[in-house]
């Protein structure tokens, strides 16, 4: 399939370096035999994948794109007799290299969805590192084939496809364009997802009404702490807004590994939480992209400055408010808190609880932070987005319970 965008060879080892790669930081296994059965060559390929993926790409069809990429790793996986199938069964290869065929099934999806220079050389160093013989030959076999069941299975699933944004009637409560280009990831609206049945499946009821009391109370509330020159937003809540905003999908990819690594997960334990994760996620923002220009509601930006045409006599309109930060796609539901709830749901899907500490890091903030369970992730990102400026509560909590309901349904179907 045509690629979907094209960079240089050095933004791409810019982005290399930016999400910590290079071949003397992860390895290139000099023995992948030995560790056969261990978890690396999944780990190596995830970030591999990532890496090729997130390079000049939105956060929401990065994901998309990523949930595809684990579901070949998985069901590659599966093949070599470790774990179930995600999608597609093969005739298991037990005696297959591991590296070898998770590397092929990789490379052959990436190779056919992603412009990535520089991919050629990774896989053909990595390859090399495999021992030559009958199990690197069969691990090629074995990848080759799920890839290409996996990539026809989504042929002309819309992701390649251009989509036109036709802009509503202007007026109280409708979104507009924030930014002089196209809606982030409106491609979205015409992909067939992953695994739900469809789109909508699980679209929630929409946006409070403007004359309401909450939406007057979200609008305060976002107004006060989401003001790029916010007097009552702390030193401490601007370092949690833009904790969050890095590139959600390398964000997220880079905790899931952290997670992996810190559970001493097997090879099919690695290969089957990343593919919920992924999977779930991608799913998630499918979903609310549906909800998004279904719904087409306005901006805190737009609501806060045309206040006095929402009706509502409790609003107060502020011609010269801006938000912290700015994104380019209409409010309701947000995107974030979808694919944040389609992630930790996969994760307790998963782990089968709650309890199930994360570290993440942020490349812009360039910090760490632990948090001891799944919910308290949530809470923090939910609170990030208002005091980015960028939505209502409602939206993220309806946001919240869509990417809940998308996870909870995938985990107990796939």
């Amino acid at each position: 399939m045509k690629a979907l965008f094209r960079w240089s060879a050095a933004a791409f080892a810019l982005m290399l370096t930016a999400v910590g790669w290079s071949p003397t930081a992860t390895g290139v296994p000099t023995s992948p035999a030995s560790r056969a059965v261990s978890a690396q060559p999944v780990l190596d390929w995830s970030r591999y994948a990532t890496q090729a993926i997130v390079a000049g790409r939105p956060p929401a069809s990065s994901e998309v794109l990523l949930g595809i990429v684990h579901i070949a790793i998985a069901d590659t996986v599966a093949g070599l007799g470790y774990g179930r199938p995600f999608r597609f069964a093969v005739r298991p290869h037990r005696k297959a290299s591991a590296a070898a065929a998770v590397a092929t099934a990789t490379y052959d999806v990436l190779r056919a969805r992603v412009a990535a220079p520089g991919l050629d050389g990774t896989y053909a160093d990595y390859l090399a590192g495999v021992p030559d013989g009958v199990g690197k030959a069969r691990g090629i076999k074995l990848g080759r084939s799920v890839a290409a069941a996996v990539l026809a299975w989504r042929a002309g699933d819309g992701l390649g496809n251009t989509v036109s944004y036709h802009q509503p009637k202007p007026g109280p409560g409708v979104w507009e364009p924030t930014l002089p280009t196209p809606p982030v990831d409106i491609v979205l609206t015409q992909v067939r997802p992953l695994a739900l049945r469809y789109r909508a499946q699980f679209r929630p009821d929409g946006p409070d009404a403007l004359t309401s009391k909450r939406y007057a109370r979200d609008v305060a509330e976002v107004a006060s702490l989401g003001r790029k020159d916010s007097t009552t937003r702390t030193a401490a809540q601007t370092e949690t807004a833009m904790f969050w905003s890095e590139q959600t999908a390398q964000q997220w990819s880079r905790a899931l590994l952290q997670l992996a690594s810190d559970r001493h997960l097997s090879l099919s334990g690695a290969a089957q939480m990343l593919a919920l994760a992924h999977v779930s996620a991608g799913d998630a923002v499918i979903a609310c992209w549906d909800a998004k220009f279904h719904y087409v509601s306005w901006r805190p930006v737009h609501a806060i400055q045309r206040a006095g045409t929402d009706g509502n006599p409790r609003t107060q309109a502020d011609p010269t408010w801006q938000s912290l930060l700015n994104v380019n796609h209409p409010e309701y539901p947000s995107g974030h808190a979808c694919f944040t709830a389609g992630v930790t749901s996969a994760l307790r899907a998963f782990f089968h609880t709650t309890k199930v500490p994360l570290v993440i890091t942020s490349l812009v903030t360039n910090t760490t932070r632990s948090y001891p369970n799944l919910s308290a992730v949530r809470a923090d990102v939910r609170q990030a987005r208002i005091l980015a400026g960028l939505h209502f509560r409602h939206s993220m909590l309806d946001g919240d319970q869509l990417g809940t309901q998308v996870a909870t349904w995938i985990a107990a179907h796939s």
